[in-house]
């Protein structure tokens, strides 16, 4: 039964993750730690970060990796693969679709429309997850003071860093990691 829930969320989770893995984080959210409590939010949070470290889409290793965690190498397996599936499919029917209507002005209204929402979806994404980073859990709590001032002068310090050299992200995420290591041990 848990192979089935893990195909089904995630086919669902690859069918409607339009815009990408950022876009699709609220969806992964929704379903592994809200709909099915596989997840806290805490292990969610630390799976989004591993996720978008390793190389691939995010939606494909962050099934992994739940899958890996719920149901050992085959629900990794069948979890991936209900994650891909829709996505082949669509991408395959799409194709097809717009190299023989591309022209047509519907289908260009149908793409502008997409686009603001996906822009919405990873937005919210990306708010979320700061307000993970910053206050610890899901939302934003009713004291706006509670913020974790570690976590805030790592943020400020890489994004301060990203904007005025525009170094390898990659180098900012693992200094970042170094300095959150050491300051968190001191505190």
């Amino acid at each position: 039964m848990i192979y089935l829930e893990l195909f089904w969320s995630f086919f669902q989770i690859g069918l409607f993750s339009i815009g990408g893995g950022y876009a699709a984080m609220p969806l992964i959210q929704n379903q592994v730690v809200d709909i099915h409590p596989w997840l806290t939010m805490t292990q969610f949070a630390d799976i989004m970060t591993i996720a978008e470290m390793t190389p691939g889409p995010i939606a494909i290793n962050s099934a992994t990796f739940v899958g890996i965690q719920v149901a050992g190498l085959p629900g990794a397996i069948i979890a991936t693969v209900g994650c891909v599936f829709p996505s082949c499919v669509i991408v395959m029917t799409l194709a097809y679709i717009y190299y023989r209507f591309r022209g047509l002005n519907m289908v260009q209204g149908v793409l502008a429309g997409l686009r603001p929402a996906v822009i919405a979806m990873i937005a919210s994404a990306g708010i979320s997850l700061l307000i993970m980073a910053l206050y610890g859990q899901r939302t934003l709590p009713n004291d706006l003071i509670s913020l974790d001032v570690t976590a805030v002068i790592i943020f400020t310090i890489g994004i301060f860093v990203l904007r005025k050299w525009k170094p390898n992200p990659l180098w900012v995420m693992a200094g970042s990691g170094v300095a959150g290591i050491i300051l968190y041990s001191l505190v």
